[in-house]
């Protein structure tokens, strides 16, 4: 690394640069979306790629034979599944950029 202000204006403009573009795929995940479902698609949960829940779907004939526990497991089990594959999703996009850190 070198020590002059050159080298420290360099890494600067790096960081700055990989900084935008973190943010540009930071708000770019916020419109990407996973979806999770359990039970056949019973219920469907959509989640955005920055980790918000947007829609729970529940198929009406669930309602029929459910008891509310079955029904609160099932949500709670599509909820964490969403949110799962949303994390990872970040994950998979953020990931390279935080390799091109200089350090």
């Amino acid at each position: 690394m070198s020590g002059g202000p050159m080298g420290s204006m360099g890494m600067m403009q790096q960081l700055q640069a990989l900084q935008e573009q973190m943010l540009k795929t930071q708000e770019s995940l916020a419109e990407e979306t996973v979806t999770a479902t359990v039970s056949g698609g019973v219920i469907k949960v959509v989640a955005t790629g920055d980790q918000k829940i947007v829609s729970i779907e529940i198929q009406p004939e669930i309602l029929e034979d459910a008891d509310a526990e079955m029904l609160q497991d099932m949500i709670l089990t599509a909820v964490n599944s969403a949110l799962d594959q949303s994390r990872a999703l970040a994950e998979e996009k953020l990931g390279p950029l935080a390799g091109g850190l200089p350090f």
